[in-house]
């Protein structure tokens, strides 16, 4: 980035829409003087809420987050949404689609969305993801709406990145052994059963309750809302949920410590620098293995054992910092 970092912080953070994208841009491509930007923006994040929305293919998280985008503009609120999408295996970028879907918002300068692809990152996050929601959160964007790729069970990432998760389910998703098994089920703060106009959504509820229940008594309550995101019923009621959900971190498990910081604040930072600290390392590999093809050669050869090549790779990447 060729601009003074100072002054493109300055500008993004007074609401520069194009050098905003253009660094979002750069941190998920890596390049050169967008962290040193990221510095700068860093001390005025911690304003904006961070809601994550994840859940499996076809759950309808698209048109739960338009419809949650129309309710929180209606209030008046500034809505930052990154969608990530999964990697298009021809371009290697983002398909795109949940943006095509918010397309209706595409207008409004309250809105910016930004899709992000996966690029291969497993937990249904892409690597950038947590700096391009700093970067919205230093906008001023009152709410910042992370959508996952919606790949399954392993969307476990999102509650690093947010303060409340909410999980979409629909109906027909299973009997309740399935539901208890759902490893992205457990991770909610809110559950929602869109598309609750279908057949079978009573059962669905029934078994989002059974499996609510086998967590024991001192877990924290999960509402469970119905919604039919097309037409926006239940909207309000999930917004509703959201925000008690708030009303209770910051009354009971959420109380922050004598620095004013709460736990899960403490958790989302703890995440951040571990993303960071394991990119980092990443790329460091890498650029080890480059630089000693031969080492891979008596792997695979077996003239030398693994451990004792990750070791020498280890001393090699330390002995270069």
């Amino acid at each position: 980035m060729a601009n003074d970092p100072a002054e493109l912080a300055e500008r993004i953070a007074s609401g520069d829409v194009r050098a905003a994208a253009r660094l979002m841009r750069d941190l998920d491509d890596i390049r050169p003087g967008a962290i040193a930007v990221m510095k700068h923006l860093y001390p005025r994040t911690g304003r904006g809420f961070v809601l994550g929305i994840t859940g499996n293919p076809g759950a309808g998280k698209s048109t739960v987050v338009d419809a949650l985008i129309s309710l929180y503009r209606a209030a008046g609120k500034r809505v930052g949404v990154v969608a990530v999408d999964p990697t298009s295996p021809f371009s290697g970028g983002a398909i795109l689609g949940d943006r095509i879907r918010m397309q209706r918002h595409a207008t409004d300068e309250g809105v910016f969305i930004r899709s992000l692809a996966t690029r291969g990152h497993l937990g249904g996050l892409s690597r950038s993801t947590g700096e391009v929601v700093a970067v919205l959160d230093a906008m001023g964007y009152d709410v910042v709406i992370v959508e996952t790729v919606g790949v399954g069970q392993d969307e476990v990432d999102v509650v690093s990145q947010a303060e409340c998760a909410v999980v979409v389910t629909v109906p027909g998703m299973g009997d309740e052994i399935q539901a208890i098994k759902a490893g992205i089920l457990e991770i909610a703060d809110v559950l929602v059963v869109n598309k609750s106009d279908r057949e079978g959504a009573d059962r669905a509820v029934r078994d989002l309750f059974a499996m609510l229940e086998l967590r024991g008594h001192d877990a924290a309550p999960v509402e469970i809302v119905r919604t039919v995101a097309t037409s926006g019923k239940g909207i309000d009621e999930l917004a509703h949920a959201i925000d008690r959900f708030r009303e209770r971190g910051i009354h009971a498990s959420d109380v922050p410590n004598a620095g004013g910081i709460t736990p899960r604040r403490r958790r989302r930072a703890q995440a951040t620098l571990r993303e960071l600290v394991v990119d980092r390392l990443r790329r460091a590999t890498d650029g080890a293995l480059a630089a000693r093809p031969e080492l891979v050669d008596e792997v695979a050869a077996r003239t030398t054992d693994p451990y004792t090549a990750a070791d020498e790779l280890v001393r090699a990447i330390t002995a270069s910092k």
